[in-house]
């Protein structure tokens, strides 16, 4: 197996110098908890704690090395090999991450695709990293890695043989992305949609679409740039993509105008079913997850194929095969009163967007013979002054989407709640932890229960509680729901 990184090309792209005894590089981490024998452990500094604390523990787990600043590096040395790294920067670490990226981006051969949008960037990538695994070596983005230590720490990551890098690049402030484009370098950059996610940070859904389009100014010479044509300021993300160095530009959408058109989409209960029209060639596909929102995130996905000159067929093929992650659409059975009810897992995070999409989704799920939709909402987060107001706009929604109980967690989802017909009321607490014993007592055989809300509400809690109790297999703890 070839070593993700040498010393010499450790200490070249870095600027440090490695001591100890060598030991072979084949990952890179900045938690002792996910790390693995033979990664390379970034010591930076958190928000409360500092990675050189950490170094001891690491270097015991079998870490390959542990990049320190060279004013820790003698009291660390003992523990095993060191990489100290120059003092540059507030956090040295973080400096040396970002240029050990760097390198690893200026090696790769991969053509390299970067997404980002308010909405679904991480279904998109990991739709992506399903279609393209099946088409050549590719790397991704792990979970949500998608910020200032997320992207470079990709980078770090992927090894020199990789054919396909899928980068996901969030933000929550204005030009943010920026400089994490830059480090990826793209060949493609996709944008999802936008939606008021973050919105306190902006003074508009049009200030928002800027942060977006930020996205290609990384782009490299002659690279694609792929829109949602669909969404309300395209025009204004059109404008961003002209001005980059885009060779070109690709939209998808149902728009009549749309390079990547949905011709008809087929919505089951877990699944879809989508005729499309790519760049002028008829494709049908199924899409193994459910609702609206993905099956137009599907239509990006082959944008990107089309455009990276990957087999467009076999892409089509495995979409069928795609599943979704925890928090993102993950369902599970669980075994109540005899039967059976279902679990959405909603719990990543949540926006108005977001929220409505996922009421859709359950409300084309089959119940079962007195069963009932439940929707197991958090707080949306970061929303602004405008919280109340958007929390209360759902109830349109939920009636849309005939779901018969509503359980309410924080103060700004209260606001949906008491905006409810009494009939739909399941019931409200100030945390989602108060929730699990309220909804656990009212779920019966038959039930598809939904549970979204932003990180910061912990609606995941619920999830695991039901999982814990119900599922119908605790050991692998998700099934396919018939």
């Amino acid at each position: 197996m070839t070593a993700l990184w040498t010393r010499e090309e450790l200490e070249s792209a870095t600027g440090g110098r490695l001591t100890g005894a060598e030991r072979a590089i084949e990952g890179a981490s900045i938690d002792t908890r996910t790390l693995q024998p033979g990664d390379l452990f970034f010591a930076i500094r958190g928000d409360t704690r500092d990675g050189h604390d950490f170094v001891p523990d690491a270097l015991g787990r079998g870490a390959g090395a542990a990049v320190v600043s060279a004013g820790r590096a003698e009291d660390l040395a003992s523990h095993g090999p060191v990489l100290a790294v120059p003092e540059a920067g507030p956090d040295p670490v973080l400096t040396a991450m970002v240029r050990l990226g760097a390198a690893a981006r200026a090696r790769t051969r991969a053509q390299v695709v970067a997404v980002t949008g308010s909405v679904g960037k991480t279904g998109t990538k990991e739709a992506l990293r399903h279609v393209l695994s099946e088409q050549g070596e590719t790397h991704a983005s792990a979970a949500s890695y998608n910020n200032h230590w997320g992207v470079p720490l990709t980078l770090a990551r992927m090894p020199r043989t990789t054919r396909y890098g899928v980068f996901e690049i969030g933000m929550n402030h204005g030009a943010e992305i920026v400089p994490l484009t830059a480090q990826v370098r793209p060949d493609i950059a996709l944008i999802t949609t936008i939606a008021p996610a973050h919105i306190e940070h902006f003074a508009s859904l049009a200030a928002i679409a800027d942060a977006k389009g930020e996205i290609f100014s990384g782009l490299q010479p002659g690279g694609v740039a792929i829109l949602n044509r669909d969404v309300q300021h395209f025009d204004r993300l059109a404008a961003h993509a002209q001005a980059s160095r885009a060779g070109r530009v690709v939209t998808f959408g149902e728009h009549p105008e749309s390079d990547v058109r949905a011709l008809k989409i087929v919505l089951r209960p877990d699944l879809s079913v989508i005729d499309a029209m790519v760049m002028g060639q008829p494709v049908t596909y199924k899409l193994g997850t459910a609702g609206r929102h993905a099956a137009l995130n599907s239509l990006g996905v082959m944008a990107v194929v089309h455009s990276l000159g990957s087999d467009l067929a076999r892409a089509a093929l495995s979409l069928g095969g795609l599943t979704p992650p925890a928090g993102r659409g993950e369902r599970t059975a669980l075994e109540i009163g005899g039967g059976t009810a279902y679990l959405v897992d909603e719990s990543y995070n949540a926006n108005p967007v977001a929220v409505r999409a996922a009421l859709a989704t359950l409300a084309g799920i089959e119940t079962g013979p007195r069963g009932r939709r439940i929707a197991v909402l958090g707080d949306m987060l970061e929303l602004g002054a405008a919280a109340p107001d958007l929390h209360r706009d759902l109830a349109e929604a939920i009636e849309a989407a005939r779901i018969d109980l509503v359980f309410a967690a924080g103060p700004l989802m209260r606001h949906l709640f008491e905006a409810l017909p009494v009939s739909r009321r399941g019931g409200v607490a100030d945390t989602a932890a108060d929730l699990i014993e309220p909804l656990a007592r009212t779920l019966r055989s038959g039930d598809a229960v939904m549970v979204k809300g932003s990180n910061g509400s912990r609606m995941g809690r619920i999830v695991e509680a039901l999982k814990a109790r119900y599922a119908v297999d605790p050991t692998r703890r998700t099934q396919t729901v018939p």
